[in-house]
């Protein structure tokens, strides 16, 4: 079969079961992300072996993450995370701390040597802002206090947590930790979000009219995707995840006079390439390794720990605004997904964990990444 024909094929398969379980999901009363995750278990090499994970289907996921994460920021304005700014730093540096000590606990309880153990620990760490996002994003509440804590303390803790993983990364090796480096990084990246956030949108605030000034009428959507692509570069460039530049473009484009036009032009966009990055996430578990009943509890506990130190950590840092809200910001930061999943994918790469390790770690990102919607559905219906 001709390449191209291939990668044809492996697109439709994985949209079409997408669209199917997502559909299941959602008369299940679940959001679609959740049908879209087990979608791509389903059909994954570990179980039916209808798609392999190929660099094209694996380009469409990461630019699904990018493009949702900007319709994301298009629906956050700085004014809005401004007045949750102390509660969202609170939420994102412990959700930070506490994860990484019980990931780390638990990993020298199993054998591994401090710094390997440190590795481990910071999979525990990055909240999915991907999955969030998709959450709060289907259940129509991202203008809701709580959703804007928690959308501003995932931006905090993928700042940290790329951070921590520079760290520990260092660790694996013999030249021990380059602390300048890991300062200059910082600042780069304090600056680059400054920058963004203040001057691009004080600038969007006056200039916004410019995005009509080319003959295309769709002008507006082709520079604000041209801006997405080009902070997720330069946030990957210095470090950052490339979806932080994403959000952030969103959040520049949220101060434009074409705000609604936006949200509307790019809906039919995301139905396109976001399920790609929901199914590749779910796509990507090893089933294999999950077979026996001691790995399944091992699955289980770090599970447990998982979800209990995001959960506490994050509501405490949330418990100035009321119990019920605490409780929906520590649910929200509690899904892994995409993030724990890169950390376990470069522990993998550079020998620092198993086949099995690797598997438990994944299935950990997913289960937390499962939980959480149908509980913050059931949390925010009870307001």
């Amino acid at each position: 079969m001709h390449h191209t024909t291939e990668i044809l094929l492996t697109l439709f398969i994985a949209y079409l079961v997408a669209i199917i379980f997502g559909e299941i999901a959602q008369r299940l009363k679940m959001p679609a992300v959740v049908g879209e995750i087990v979608a791509g278990c389903v059909i994954g090499p570990s179980l039916l072996g209808w798609i392999t994970i190929s660099e094209p289907l694996e380009l469409f996921a990461e630019l699904g993450a990018v493009l949702l994460l900007f319709s994301v920021g298009l629906e956050t304005r700085v004014g809005e995370l401004k007045k949750v700014g102390k509660e969202a730093i609170q939420v994102g540096v412990l959700g930070v701390i506490l994860p990484f000590i019980f990931g780390g606990a638990w990993a020298y309880w199993m054998g591994f040597p401090t710094p390997k153990a440190m590795f481990v620990a910071a999979a525990f760490v990055a909240t999915s802002a991907g999955i969030t996002a998709r959450v709060l994003q289907e259940l129509g509440v991202l203008d809701q206090k709580e959703a804007r804590v928690i959308l501003g303390a995932a931006v905090i803790d993928d700042i940290l947590a790329m951070l921590l993983l520079g760290v520990v990364s260092s660790l694996q090796g013999s030249d021990g930790i380059n602390l300048w480096g890991i300062l200059f990084t910082l600042a780069q990246a304090l600056i680059f979000i400054g920058l963004v956030t203040v001057i691009g949108g004080k600038l969007m605030q006056k200039k916004s009219q410019m995005l009509e000034i080319p003959v295309n009428p769709l002008s507006p959507l082709t520079l604000s995707l041209a801006l997405c692509l080009g902070l997720a570069v330069a946030a990957s460039y210095i470090g950052l995840a490339a979806i932080i530049g994403a959000f952030l473009a969103g959040m520049v484009m949220a101060e434009a006079e074409q705000q609604h036009t936006l949200e509307k032009q790019l809906k039919p966009i995301l139905e396109l390439m976001v399920p790609f990055f929901f199914v590749v996430t779910g796509a990507k578990v090893a089933l294999g390794e999950l077979s026996s009943f001691s790995v399944l509890g091992t699955v289980l506990l770090v599970t447990v720990l998982a979800t209990i130190s995001k959960l506490v950590a994050c509501g405490f840092g949330a418990r100035s605004l009321g119990k019920r809200s605490a409780l929906i910001i520590g649910f929200g930061m509690v899904p892994r997904g995409e993030v724990g999943i890169i950390v376990a994918a470069l522990g993998l790469h550079s020998g620092v964990f198993s086949q099995s390790v690797y598997a438990i770690i994944i299935a950990m990102a997913l289960l937390t990444a499962m939980i959480v919607p149908p509980v913050l559905k059931r949390l925010f219906a009870a307001n």
